[in-house]
């Protein structure tokens, strides 16, 4: 009877060594190669997060001005290039007029001087209003970027054509499943090999139709973000890669990464294998994803040699620390 407890405790060290062996880092081998750099907006101007909520204007509650650039703008994307970004997120609404207006906001009001739902208007009526309008960084009393953004809020298709060969993250802001078919359409048209320099996130239900009808592009939702962590975590150790994993990019926050099995080398090694490329986002703290990774003590966070993705609202500052300015 006593020789039972005995090989229970050996079957459960085996196991336990079992698991450390094989979601050991030390042991797995990994290219070292520079991180892959995700500027988010391109070069933006930085805003006040301090209890932020999503109906929050962040254009008035922009910090005090440190450069001309507005996100979303053809000059923003090639600051952010320049400054060393691998990719460029980007954020897109369908038009009334069957194409893809590129701007952060749902409604016009907050940055711009015009009216209602972005995605309830035409192309040309979007390209006469002033992207700049709004920003103010001393409660409305002066608006540095006003007049500045005139005509600058372009299209999907016009980003394309101003930076071929370039990588782009493309956030689809809607619930909507026939702007996941819209987006679709208009992706499908690209060559093969500029379709393979894009990733897609944003609302579950347009995220599922293009993963469905485009399934060569990654793409990501809060849905698949959440439900690939939460299998991999309880049975990622085995090796065996969750399947809704597949073909999508990963946002792991830096304080909740070294909880994962195999992180880092092991755990990228997967997802690579599993065509899923990983971003660290910086500290997770609760009520939604964490901001960007954007400072050097969040850097510093990363482990050493880390070659995953890393995702950033200061790609200037991030840059500049891990890979020289081309």
């Amino acid at each position: 009877m006593r020789r039972l407890p005995r090989l229970a405790l050996a079957a459960l060290s085996f196991l336990t060594l079992f698991i450390l062996i094989g979601n050991s880092s030390f042991l797995a081998s990994r290219p070292q190669g520079r991180p892959t750099l995700l500027a988010h907006r391109g070069i933006t101007q930085l805003y006040d997060k301090t209890d932020l909520r999503t109906d929050v204007c962040s254009a008035a509650r922009m910090l005090p001005q440190r450069h001309d650039f507005i996100e979303n703008t053809l000059p923003s994307m090639r600051a952010a290039f320049e400054a060393g970004a691998d990719i460029v997120e980007l954020d897109v609404h369908p038009t009334t007029d069957g194409q893809f207006a590129v701007f952060h906001d749902w409604t016009l009001e907050c940055r711009t001087n015009g009216e209602g739902v972005t995605r309830e208007h035409a192309m040309a009526e979007l390209k006469a209003l002033d992207v700049g309008h709004g920003y103010t960084a001393d409660g409305g009393k002066t608006h540095p970027l006003r007049g500045k953004g005139i005509g600058m809020m372009p299209t999907l298709d016009e980003v394309f054509a101003a930076f071929p060969g370039r990588r782009f993250a493309i956030n689809v802001k809607s619930r909507d499943r026939s702007e996941g078919e819209k987006l679709a359409a208009v992706l499908g048209a690209l060559p093969s090999e500029a379709r393979a320099r894009l990733i897609v996130y944003g609302g579950d239900e347009p995220v599922e139709t293009l993963r469905r009808l485009r399934p060569d592009i990654p793409a990501m939702s809060r849905r698949t973000q959440i439900g690939c962590l939460t299998r991999y975590v309880a049975y990622g150790w085995t090796g065996v890669m969750p399947e809704i994993c597949r073909g999508m990019i990963v946002l792991v926050p830096i304080n909740i990464a070294p909880w994962l099995w195999g992180w880092p080398s092991r755990f990228l090694n997967r997802f690579d294998s599993a065509g899923t490329q990983v971003f660290a986002l910086g500290p997770y703290h609760g009520g939604g994803f964490s901001t960007g990774l954007d400072t050097l003590d969040d850097l510093s966070r990363l482990p050493a040699g880390y070659s995953g993705g890393i995702w950033t609202d200061e790609i200037a500052v991030i840059a500049g620390a891990v890979k020289p300015t081309r």
